[in-house]
């Protein structure tokens, strides 16, 4: 086969091989049935393997990203395991009750742990083998939290409790002292943000009173979002 001939054939293997590029076998099947040029039969056979060589590639990238969708799924469940569940509830506890009034403003301690998920509310602490009642939540990671307070009162005396985060003044719940409503029921709540080791509760105003049982006068929170 002369030059001439040879530049008339490659063009037309040429477009064959653009027609039968998905597949291989074809390819083979034309060199074997065929007579052709043994240079044209070189390139047969090469672009028949380097073909082959891509569908393995294009396989071996289909599995990997197979694998990669995969991982990202776990990766995200992982995430949402390891999520950071923050939730307290707490009571005064103890028979009924009065708890005041005193003289000066005192933290409401909150006995009775109806929930505590993470510890991150510590009802009280021990120094030198003496308990320490301290009724306070430390935010465990910083983030938005959720805080409620709700009390029980009588007549007799007025309400005035207040949430705290540090020394910071976050919300009020009052009620005046009355001689015709036999008892009375309060709250509050609110949304804080808070960095890790940052403390919330309730203080009692003096000359105040809150009625003490386990399910009355409660203190609750947990964590909305970390940020």
């Amino acid at each position: 086969m002369n030059f001439a001939i040879f530049l008339f054939v490659l063009p037309f293997c040429g477009l064959t091989l653009a027609q039968k590029l998905n597949d291989t076998i074809v390819v083979e099947n034309i060199i074997e049935t065929q007579s052709c040029d043994p240079v044209i039969c070189v390139f047969l056979k090469e672009f028949s393997a380097m073909t082959e060589k891509m569908r393995a590639m294009e396989t071996r990238l289909k599995d990997s990203e197979t694998r990669l969708t995969e991982s990202e799924t776990q990766i995200l469940e992982l995430q949402n395991k390891e999520r950071t569940t923050v939730v307290f509830s707490a009571a005064l506890g103890g028979e009924d009750r009065h708890i005041g009034p005193f003289n000066t403003i005192i933290t409401l301690i909150y006995r009775r742990v109806i929930t505590n998920i993470d510890n991150a509310y510590n009802p009280s602490t021990e120094s030198d083998h003496t308990v320490i009642f301290t009724s306070i939540f430390t935010a465990p990671i910083a983030g938005v939290y959720y805080f409620t307070f709700y009390y029980h009162s009588a007549m007799f005396h007025p309400v005035d409790l207040n949430l705290y985060k540090n020394d910071q003044f976050l919300a009020k719940s009052h009620d005046h002292e009355a001689l015709q409503d036999r008892a009375d029921n309060g709250g509050n709540a609110v949304f804080a943000q808070l960095q890790q080791g940052d403390q919330v509760f309730v203080r009692m105003s003096a000359h105040t009173h809150v009625w003490a049982n386990n399910v009355s006068t409660t203190f609750s929170g947990f964590l909305v979002n970390e940020v």
